[in-house]
């Protein structure tokens, strides 16, 4: 029998080359630049150690240039991989000003090699002087530079002949369970406002839930109604959608729903909700609200933003205008002592004439 028309098997493979990678940043401050410049051309300052991808790094400041020929009027930084290694250390990175928009070309920046407390083969911070020295970036004799890294790990082989197992969804499903209201168990009246949850879900999330809802509520009490005062309705709805989801809503992005969206999240020791809402609010303390945003942080122990308030206020112009607010009088009656610790480093300040950080 002829079988010149047959058709053998047809065998199919495929696999693809991994390359894992970790991200991360690193923020250096140059507080008293007019100082750094007696540096000698072609030396440089370091920043502390920092971690990125398992590696420990540096940043080295060159307040007169990297090399005395080729950058003597330029202010350049490079990155230092600072621990001894076996085999070469592969990055990305880009450096710029912390008040420019966020850099979005370290996926596109050339990749590194970094051997054993080596740097970049170059510069990848040059500046003119005049640049650097712009007044509008230049505040108080302080600038502040950031390092956004991009550390590439070990590169494998992976067998993807079948179907690729897609991403967690686990977010999309607890988000979905709290529209549908499917199976709640318990009932939120918040200003007027009836917003149904799942007693297990917000157990596994908060300690102070578990107490108030395991622990006030007899078992099969399912029809009890649990009103929360002190807070509005928005704020207990973002706070529940962060329990189920671990993300903030896409609308929750204003300073003052921020601010109550924190407090709520110390009143049920969602600390991560917390740290979320602080990191935040510590990128856009302005003048006229930097008064009530350190009353907040002074009554909620959050010291990452505090130190950006005192900041903020080591100017003496940005002091006078503070206590010009409507916020610093509540702040006096709320705080003095914070208060008082403001106004003696205040008038420190003026006595030595240099900034109070």
């Amino acid at each position: 029998m002829s079988t010149s028309g047959a058709v053998g098997k047809t065998w199919r493979s495929a696999s693809t080359i991994v390359a894992t990678k970790e991200i991360g940043y690193h923020l250096l401050k140059i507080d008293g630049y007019s100082h750094t410049k007696s540096i000698p051309c072609g030396e440089c300052i370091r920043s502390q150690p920092f971690t990125v991808g398992s590696h420990r790094w540096r940043l080295c400041y060159y307040p007169n240039g990297y090399e005395l020929a080729l950058y003597k009027d330029y202010v350049c930084i490079s990155l230092m991989l600072d621990e001894d290694v076996a085999t070469v250390v592969y990055a990305k990175h880009v450096i710029y000003f912390a008040e420019e928009q966020a850099s979005s070309t370290v996926n596109a920046s050339p990749v590194d090699r970094f051997s054993s407390r080596g740097r970049s083969p170059y510069p990848k911070f040059v500046r003119w002087r005049e640049d650097f020295e712009n007044p509008e970036r230049l505040r108080n004799d302080s600038v502040t530079i950031r390092c956004d890294i991009i550390v590439i790990n070990d590169c494998r082989t992976e067998d993807t002949s079948f179907s690729s197992v897609p991403p967690c969804d686990l977010r999309q499903h607890f988000g979905d369970l709290l529209d549908s209201q499917k199976g709640a168990d318990v009932v939120f009246e918040v200003a007027g406002e009836t917003m149904a949850a799942h007693r297990c879900v917000l157990a596994a999330r908060s300690s102070v839930f578990c107490a108030e809802l395991f622990g006030s509520m007899k078992e099969g009490d399912s029809a009890r109604v649990v009103r929360i005062e002190d807070m509005e309705a928005d704020v207990f709805r973002d706070l529940l959608f962060f329990a189920y989801t671990g993300t903030l809503r896409a609308t929750q992005d204003e300073d003052f729903k921020l601010q109550h969206l924190l407090v709520a999240a110390d009143r049920y020791a969602m600390e991560r909700l917390k740290l979320i809402c602080e990191e935040k609010l510590c990128r856009d303390v302005e003048v006229g609200t930097v008064a009530t945003v350190l009353a907040l942080a002074e009554q909620h122990h959050c010291d990452n933003l505090k130190k950006a308030c005192f900041e903020l206020l080591c100017s003496q112009a940005n002091m006078r205008a503070a206590m010009a607010t409507d916020g610093f009088e509540h702040l006096r009656r709320s705080c003095p002592s914070l208060v008082d610790e403001l106004i003696a480093m205040s008038l420190a300040s003026q006595l030595c004439n240099t900034p109070m950080f």
